[in-house]
């Protein structure tokens, strides 16, 4: 029989015992402490982690406003499409989750547009939330749901999700796309106006925190916490839509017509305030895809492979995103003589009727220069010198400044600095300096040569040429607006100093206008007093670099109205290859066509000469619903003539409408059957090439209505070179093409031999 235990033995036990709970105690009391005291906040994070879905809510960007208030860039709601792979993983069943990866895989690979193989990957990662694309619109973003209802069997709620974001949106598609530039995948700015007011106009992004299951799907019970996005700062640019679509427009067909090798740049800025009205660039991008090359340079890039294929794509991409207004100098050639000039009457060298001796070339330092007309002008004054745009004239008063007086005003037109312009790109000019200039360097640089300068350094000192001597802040931003477009900021017009006199601008205004009639007269505009300059520079260190001869720049700055300036525009024309190299034929035909078309917009009246109102556009009479006799004698007294298209006697419909303008001689189509006016249709003429009279006798012909722009005023070289509609397009009858003229005779620059 087994003893009781004794009391001693008992005291041993509860001893014993109470030493285990102390200890056991002791332990958890201090893993506990350790736990939430100690290491509490780790875990708690790690916790949070696990079980708290943390999302950014993206900001949309401020929006970019013409200064008509019009929308150039907005952000518009886009959807990022993600899956919940942890979910995937966590089903038991072997077979129903390889159907659900394949199932995801095939589904959002076909609507998405994504690498199938990459997606059924993703669905096997260890993560509740993997990216399989960003920014899709409404339209794709419906598919994607529609594609998780059709297979509610599969619960693909579970799996696959849609966060909203934003995503930038340019709604004029390629209009001024190389000056707002565009925003990568995370909306920040990487090129144009984006990107140098990239701060201003990004917002401040929200957070939503809502309880995940560590598979990413939602808490039995709710959590969430948000804090809503705030929009980013807008802008107002400068630009005016209408202004920048006739510049890219007139650029795009300069382009083509001159078979310009190099791209081209347009310009328009108010001279007295410094805002930029227009900068158009040819060779432009759309914004909504700035990756996406045109189908000429794709094709470039589609012939190479490898690496070189590779640089190529880059190479190209960068050269579509470049502005050439403000990041490529070049040598200006003799529009620089509009600087040179104002020099010379500044310092009191030279006036107006100074008297210069051109025999058709000069020496200077052992060097010899050579005129365009080689037997030489004569005797002519500064006026004429301008006009006729004379080297050996200007050589002779570069020599009068000095190389440091002739540094002096370089330096204060702001030839030796940046503008400041506010946009990315923008580069220093290349220039002699006083130190290193000598008299042959002096004499190349009074024509505008052995130099380089940006266009927009150029548009800025032939503004405060022609507004009274005022160096102005050219700049595309007028006002930052806040989410209630509310002005936060008005960027003023910022005078950097006086160059010359008003006397002096005045003076060089008068010697403008009358380069318009002498060496110019393609930038004639009818109606309107304007002046200019042209130039023609080599590219002398392409040519010896590659071996090339026959590398130009043609351009041409004009002024408008010249009498009390408020526009400059420039048309620069980058190794032009159809045959002509001048930019009095080149750039100057552009300037008049895109000031024929703004400046009426703009609010300035014509004052037309005698001998321009008889070439004066007729307004087309309103002969809809009349009876065909009436009709004719309303357009015959109008000074037009018809063509009687059905059998009918009363006009049922005409073609140009009341709306449109004809020249004397223009042909109205009166129509008189409904189904004869839909169906009677011409093929447009090939016009290039044909004086005025020849363009008018050949429209009549085609039953083709024709508008005239350009010089068309000048003398038996007048010729047609573009046309509106391409030769050979079926258009309605009587359907108006523009026709652009020009007098090719004219020369502005020949290198000397």
């Amino acid at each position: 029989m087994a003893s009781k235990p004794n009391k001693k033995m008992l005291q041993r036990m509860f001893i014993v015992l109470l030493c285990v709970v102390i200890i056991t105690v002791g332990v958890s009391g201090y893993r506990l402490t350790l736990l939430m005291l100690v290491r509490g906040e780790k875990y708690q994070g790690m916790a949070s982690e696990q079980q708290l879905y943390d999302s950014l809510i993206s900001a949309p960007r401020g929006n970019i406003y013409d200064k008509n208030m019009n929308v150039l860039a907005t952000s518009t709601t886009a959807w990022t499409v993600y899956i919940a792979p942890n979910g995937i993983n966590n089903i038991s069943d072997e077979a129903k989750r390889e159907q659900v990866r394949n199932l995801i895989a095939d589904g959002l690979s076909e609507i998405l547009g994504v690498d199938r193989e990459k997606t059924y990957e993703d669905t096997g990662k260890r993560s509740y939330y993997v990216i399989v694309k960003k920014k899709i619109d409404k339209e794709t973003s419906d598919k994607v749901r529609n594609f998780i209802t059709d297979n509610k069997d599969y619960k693909l709620t579970k799996y696959i999700g849609l966060d909203e974001s934003t995503k930038r949106y340019y709604p004029n598609n390629n209009l001024a796309s190389v000056v707002l530039g565009f925003v990568g995948d995370d909306d920040q700015g990487l090129a144009g106006i984006e990107s140098y007011y990239d701060t201003t106009l990004t917002g401040e992004p929200g957070r939503v925190v809502a309880a995940k299951t560590a598979q990413g799907i939602d808490m039995p019970f709710t959590y969430e916490m948000v804090e809503d996005a705030v929009q980013g700062n807008s802008l107002v640019l400068t630009v005016d839509n209408y202004i920048q679509y006739v510049c890219e427009k007139q650029l795009r067909q300069a382009v083509e017509d001159n078979k310009c090798r190099e791209r081209g740049v347009a310009m328009v800025m108010n001279v007295n305030t410094g805002e930029i009205l227009a900068m158009a660039i040819s060779g432009d991008y759309n914004p909504n895809e700035p990756f996406t090359l045109s189908s000429a340079d794709q094709s470039i890039v589609d012939a190479l492979e490898g690496d070189e294929r590779t640089a190529k794509l880059s190479e190209l991409r960068n050269r579509q995103w470049r502005n050439k207004a403000v990041s490529d100098a070049y040598e200006p050639g003799s529009v620089f003589k509009i600087i040179t000039a104002a020099a010379a009457i500044e310092e009191n060298k030279v006036s107006l009727n100074t008297s210069f001796t051109c025999v058709g070339h000069t020496q200077v330092a052992g060097q010899a220069y050579h005129c365009h007309k080689r037997t030489g002008h004569g005797v002519l004054d500064l006026m004429g010198a301008i006009g006729n745009s004379c080297n050996p004239a200007f050589i002779t008063i570069s020599q009068m400044l000095g190389v440091s007086t002739f540094s002096k005003y370089f330096e204060a037109f702001g030839f030796t600095t940046k503008t400041g312009i506010d946009i990315p790109g923008e580069t220093y000019s290349i220039y002699y300096s006083k130190e290193d200039m000598g008299p042959v360097e002096l004499a190349s640089a009074s024509f505008g040569q052995t130099f380089k300068v940006t266009p927009v350094q150029l548009i800025t000192a032939a503004a405060a040429a022609a507004n009274g001597g005022y160096l102005v802040q050219p700049h595309l931003v007028s006002k930052v607006l806040d989410e209630d477009g509310n002005v936060i900021e008005n960027k003023s017009t910022s005078y950097r100093r006086q160059v010359i006199s008003q006397q002096t601008s005045e003076k060089l205004r008068t010697a403008l206008e009358g380069v318009v009639s002498i060496g110019a007269k393609n930038a004639y505009v009818a109606g309107y007093r304007t002046g200019g300059k042209t130039g023609t520079s080599e590219k002398i260190d392409k040519m010896n670099q590659t071996n090339t001869q026959g590398l130009y720049i043609a351009s041409y700055v004009g002024i408008a109205p010249i009498n009390d300036p408020e526009i400059a525009v420039l048309v620069l024309i980058d190794e032009p290859s159809a045959g002509n190299i001048y930019g009095s034929a080149v750039s100057a035909p552009v300037a008049s066509a895109i000031l024929s078309e703004i400046m009426p917009y703009m609010g300035f009246e014509p004052q037309y000469s005698e001998e321009e109102l008889k070439n004066r556009a007729i307004s087309v009479p309103n002969v809809s619903g009349i009876s065909l006799s009436d009709a004719k004698a309303m357009v015959t007294k109008a000074g037009l003539i018809y063509k009687v298209v059905g059998e009918g006697d009363t006009v049922v419909s005409q073609l140009p409408s009341s709306k449109d303008s004809l020249y004397s001689g223009g042909l109205v189509i009166l129509y008189t059957d409904e189904t004869t006016a839909e169906n009677e249709t011409t093929t447009v003429p090939d016009f290039k090439g044909m004086s005025v009279s020849e363009v008018n006798s050949t429209a009549v012909n085609a039953g083709i209505n024709v508008k005239y722009s350009g010089n068309t005023l000048s003398s038996a070289n007048t010729l047609a070179y573009s046309q509106s509609i391409k030769a050979g397009e079926t258009v309605s009858t009587g359907t108006s093409v523009t026709v652009y003229f020009r007098d090719s005779s004219i020369a502005d620059f020949v290198p000397e031999e």
